[in-house]
C-alpha cells in the first residue's frame, strides 16, 4: 500500500488541533466540527485497516501497512510506524475512544472551547503514537506529548468531588503529571542503557525494535534493565501500590480526558510491558514475574475493597480500573501464551468498557451537577435510554457472558491457573470477580432504579451528539462480545512471536515457560 494511512492515522488529529490554532475562538462550533471529522476519518481508516490485516495479514503476522523514514540518522532514531495483530487492536481502541471523546459532555464544553480541543487532540495523537511506533525514540518522545495536555485539560476543566473536599483538580492534576514523570524518568533509563549496550554490540546506535529483538543481552543485564522498565509501565498501568494517582486523575479529570485516560492512556503500560520489556528481555520478565503477580493480588483485591466504600461515582469506577488492571497483570505475569492473549484482550475490552461508563458519568453529572450516589436514584424513570447503557457497561465490567470483557477474563484465568508462576495468585484474584459484581450492580441499583424522584424530572434523557458516543460504545460491547474471535484471533497472531521469545529464553534462568 503506498498510502501513508498510518500517517494519516497518526497526524490527523494534530493538524485538526494547527487548523483549530487560526479560528477564532468564537467560532466554537467550528472548532469542534473540525475536532469531530479529524477523529471520525481516522476511525474510518482503522476500521479499514482492522479488516485488511484481519484478512489478507492474520495468518502470517508481523507488521503491516509499515512506514519508515531516517530522522537522525547519527543516533539511528527512525520515523517508524507498523501494526500487528497486538497494536491493531490498541489503535482501533485509541481512534474509538479518540473520537467518542469529542462527542461526549465535552461537545457542551463554551469555557475556552477552542484551547480544549486543541489539547485533546494533541492527546489522543500522543496516545495513538505510542501503539503505532516501531522506534522506540519515537514511542518515548509520542509517550511524552501525552503528559502536557492531559495536565492542562485536568487543571483548567476538571472538577472537585463532593465525597473528598481535600482533592480538588489542582491536587489531582499534579499528582497524575508527577506519577507520569516518575514512571517515564525509570523508563527513559532502562531504554538509554538499553540503546547503549545495543550499539556496543551490533556496532551501530539504533532504537528500531524489529533489530533490537535479534540481540540476546545477558540474563543479569536482562533483569535489571527489564526492572527499570517495569517501574516505569507498571506505574502506568496503576500496579498497587503505585495506583492512588489514578482515581484522583479519573475524578478530577473532565469526561473526555477521563474516557481516554481510563481507555487507553492506562494501555500504555500494558502495550510497553510487554512489547518492549518482555520481547526484549524475556528472561528479566521470568524473573520479575513472581513480583509482578503478588502486586496483582493488591491491584484486584484491595482496590476491589475500597471501590465498595465509594460515594462518587467516579471514584467507583476509577478503583474499579485499577481492580481491573490486577487481571491484565495476572495475565502478564503468566509470561504464557494464553494468558498474554486474554491480558491483551482485556485491555480492549476493560478501555470500551470505562469510557462508557466516564462518557455515562459525564452526562449525569452536567445534567444534575453531583456524582454522589446517594444523591440520586431512580433516575431510570426519566433516562430509560441513558439507563441501559449503563446497565452495559456495568455488566460489562461484572464479565456478563455476551459482552466483550468476558472471554479475556475467562481466558486470562486459563493462562494464570495453568502457569506455575500466576497460579496461587489467580486463585486469590478470582475474590475480586465476586467483590467487583457487588459495587458495579450496587452502584447502578442506587443510581438507576427505586422510586422516582420529582426533583430529576428536569433532567432528559440521552440524544442528539450525547447519545452518538454512548451508542458506538454500546455497539463495541456488543459486537465484540458476540463475536470475541474477531479481537481474540488478531491477538493471538501478534502475541505468538512474543510468547515464542519467552519460550525460547526459559532455559537460559533454569526451567522452561
Amino acid at each position: 500500500m503506498n498510502f501513508p494511512v498510518l500517517t494519516t492515522i497518526l497526524l490527523l488529529p494534530l493538524l485538526g488541533a494547527i487548523i483549530s490554532i487560526f479560528v477564532p475562538k468564537e467560532k466554537s462550533s467550528i472548532i469542534k466540527g473540525i475536532a469531530g471529522i479529524t477523529t471520525f476519518i481516522p476511525l474510518v481508516l482503522t476500521i479499514w485497516i482492522y479488516y485488511l490485516y484481519y484478512t489478507q495479514h492474520m495468518a502470517t503476522g508481523g507488521y503491516a501497512f509499515t512506514e519508515s523514514i531516517p530522522w537522525v540518522k547519527d543516533l539511528g532514531i527512525t520515523y517508524g510506524l507498523g501494526v500487528d495483530g497486538f497494536s491493531l487492536p490498541l489503535v482501533l481502541l485509541t481512534s474509538v475512544i479518540g473520537f467518542c471523546a469529542v462527542y461526549s459532555r465535552s461537545w457542551s464544553v463554551e469555557t475556552r472551547a477552542k484551547e480544549f480541543y486543541i489539547l485533546l487532540l494533541i492527546l489522543i495523537t500522543g496516545v495513538m503514537g505510542t501503539f503505532l511506533a516501531t522506534d522506540l525514540f519515537i514511542f518515548f518522545l509520542f509517550y511524552e506529548v501525552v503528559i502536557i495536555p492531559i495536565y492542562l485539560m485536568v487543571i483548567i476543566w476538571g472538577s472537585g468531588s463532593k465525597t473528598r473536599k481535600d482533592i480538588g483538580k489542582e491536587y489531582a492534576g499534579m499528582k497524575l503529571t508527577i506519577y507520569l514523570l516518575i514512571g517515564s524518568a525509570f523508563l527513559l533509563a532502562g531504554l538509554i542503557w538499553m540503546y547503549m549496550l545495543a550499539g556496543e554490540m551490533l556496532g551501530v546506535l539504533t532504537f528500531d525494535l524489529a533489530t533490537l529483538a535479534t540481540l540476546n543481552f545477558a540474563p543479569n543485564l536482562q533483569i535489571a534493565i527489564f526492572g527499570l522498565m517495569a517501574l516505569g509501565f507498571l506505574s502506568l498501568i496503576s500496579m498497587f501500590p503505585f495506583h492512588s494517582w489514578s482515581p484522583d486523575g479519573y475524578a478530577g479529570a473532565p469526561t473526555a480526558v477521563s474516557m481516554i485516560h481510563a481507555g487507553v492512556l492506562k494501555k500504555i503500560g500494558g502495550y510497553g510491558l510487554i512489547r518492549i520489556g518482555i520481547f526484549l528481555f524475556p528472561v528479566g520478565a521470568k524473573f520479575w514475574a513472581p513480583v509482578i503477580a503478588v502486586l496483582a493480588i493488591g491491584n484486584v483485591v484491595y482496590t476491589a475493597l475500597i471501590s465498595l466504600a465509594q460515594k462518587d461515582m467516579k471514584y467507583v469506577v476509577g478503583y474499579s480500573s485499577v481492580s481491573h488492571m490486577g487481571f491484565v497483570l495476572i495475565g502478564i505475569a503468566s509470561l504464557s501464551l494464553v494468558g498474554l492473549n486474554g491480558a491483551v484482550a482485556n485491555m480492549f475490552g476493560h478501555g470500551i468498557m470505562a469510557a462508557l461508563f466516564f462518557s455515562i458519568i459525564g452526562y449525569i453529572y452536567g445534567i444534575t451537577k453531583t456524582r454522589y450516589i446517594p444523591d440520586l436514584g431512580g433516575l431510570a424513570h426519566q433516562m430509560p435510554r441513558l439507563a441501559g447503557a449503563f446497565l452495559v457497561a456495568a455488566m460489562a465490567s461484572a464479565g456478563l457472558p455476551g459482552l466483550l470483557t468476558f472471554v479475556p477474563e475467562v481466558t486470562i484465568f486459563i493462562g494464570a491457573f495453568d502457569s506455575p508462576i500466576t497460579r496461587i495468585p489467580a486463585f486469590i484474584v478470582l475474590t475480586g470477580i465476586v467483590i467487583g459484581a457487588v459495587y458495579v450492580l450496587r452502584m447502578a441499583a442506587n443510581v438507576l432504579f427505586g422510586p422516582r424522584k420529582e426533583q430529576w424530572d428536569y433532567v432528559e434523557d440521552i440524544k442528539g451528539f450525547s447519545l452518538l458516543p454512548i451508542a458506538v460504545l454500546v455497539a463495541f460491547a456488543v459486537i465484540f462480545g458476540l463475536f470475541p474471535s474477531l479481537l481474540m484471533d488478531m491477538v493471538n497472531s501478534g502475541i505468538q512471536p512474543i510468547a515464542a521469545k519467552l519460550l525460547s529464553a526459559g532455559s537460559q534462568i533454569g526451567g522452561s515457560l
